[in-house]
């Protein structure tokens, strides 16, 4: 006999990215900063007192969303902290979203939003991406308004894609939206400052944005599980004092985010070495034949091309990387099949990915 709800038997869980339990493999799979995290990370906890744990940590992490605030130019009761990004995306579905109400995105998008719909109850209204350079639709906010959507989930530069929206399209989007719109901003960091995006400044004259970001991607934390919502105060409030799980985020982790954050010079280099090796591997991967689309992330989304003279599938491709010790991401949705995402690394790990398509591929390298 099962006790599970009816709509909870029926979901599909998430699925995460694969961790190879080889040290030795080349990771490019999962999107994690190819760079260790600041220095005072390790200072943090190597001066950690142990002692410290006997008592509850600092309920709602107020150091940390200070100074995060004044990173952003807001206050502190403009923000939130969490348990990764992924938890502010469940605290705003449940808080502003009622079981058996519509959530919309697009088609494709990360994975994880279906599955917190799902356990809410919600259904998902998929709007696809135009095939060229992935734009959303001009209609795209009418699509959401006229299906009823009281939450719009829209990663932003987008998943799987890299494709950027910039902030005037989401003042539009969001001034024509009847419902809530959510900025998923995890890959931030690494769009090319010379672009000047910054969705923060829709907060101060909208009341329906919410903006997601996180420390796993920028700030080389994913195993830390840190992130944060910036939203106009009437958001945040019921989120922060009703909805959030008591003493969600303990003490060391606190410390690490805000060590992190606090040292922007060190985050902004790795940043930026990043994105120099993007711009070498879009090349090197046309190079190979691949066709790439520009990306604003830290990863790469590569078509593999009818001109490989093998006819080699993604799929084939993804499963001889892995063989030779290079894990990539392979989706098999309709709309991806023909693709692969691929991880900016080091230019070592990147390095030895080209080599091994290069192998695969029956091209030489030079």
């Amino acid at each position: 006999m099962s006790y599970e709800r009816p709509n909870i038997e029926a979901m599909q869980g998430y699925v995460s990215g694969e961790q190879p339990e080889d040290p030795g493999a080349i990771k490019l799979n999962t999107n994690e900063n190819p760079y260790p995290p600041a220095p005072e990370v390790a200072k943090v906890i190597a001066g950690f007192s142990a002692d410290t744990l006997r008592r509850y940590p600092p309920p709602t992490a107020d150091e940390f969303r200070a100074v995060a605030a004044t990173l952003h130019g807001v206050t502190r009761d403009h923000l939130i902290a969490t348990r990764g990004g992924d938890e502010l995306l469940r605290l705003v579905i449940t808080t502003f979203v009622d079981p058996g109400a519509s959530i919309g995105t697009t088609d494709p998008t990360y994975s994880l939003y279906k599955t917190l719909a799902a356990v809410q109850d919600c259904p998902v209204v998929s709007i696809p991406l135009e095939p060229e350079q992935w734009q959303l639709p001009q209609d795209f906010a009418a699509q959401m308004n006229a299906a009823g959507v009281k939450l719009t989930l829209l990663v932003n530069p987008h998943a799987p894609t890299g494709h950027l929206v910039n902030q005037d399209q989401l003042r539009e989007l969001a001034t024509d939206l009847e419902g809530l719109l959510l900025i998923d901003e995890a890959y931030v960091d690494f769009v090319d400052p010379r672009l000047n995006y910054n969705a923060t400044t829709l907060i101060h004259d909208l009341d329906n944005v919410i903006i997601l970001r996180t420390l796993s991607k920028g700030y080389s934390l994913a195993g830390l599980r840190f992130g944060y919502g910036i939203a106009p105060p009437n958001l945040i409030a019921p989120m922060l004092i009703k909805t959030r799980d008591s003493y969600n985020l303990d003490l060391l982790s606190q410390k690490i985010a805000l060590a992190a954050i606090s040292n922007q010079s060190y985050a902004s280099d790795t940043w930026a070495r990043v994105r120099s090796e993007r711009s070498r591997m879009q090349t090197s991967l046309e190079g190979l034949g691949f066709l790439v689309g520009a990306s604003e992330t830290n990863f790469l989304l590569a078509t593999v091309s009818a001109i490989h003279h093998n006819q080699t599938t993604a799929k084939e491709l993804y499963h001889r990387l892995k063989s030779s010790g290079v894990f990539v991401r392979y989706f098999s949705d309709e709309r991806l099949r023909d693709k692969l995402r691929i991880t900016i690394g080091t230019p070592a790990e990147n390095n030895q990915l080209l080599t091994a398509l290069g192998s695969i591929l029956g091209q030489d390298l030079g």
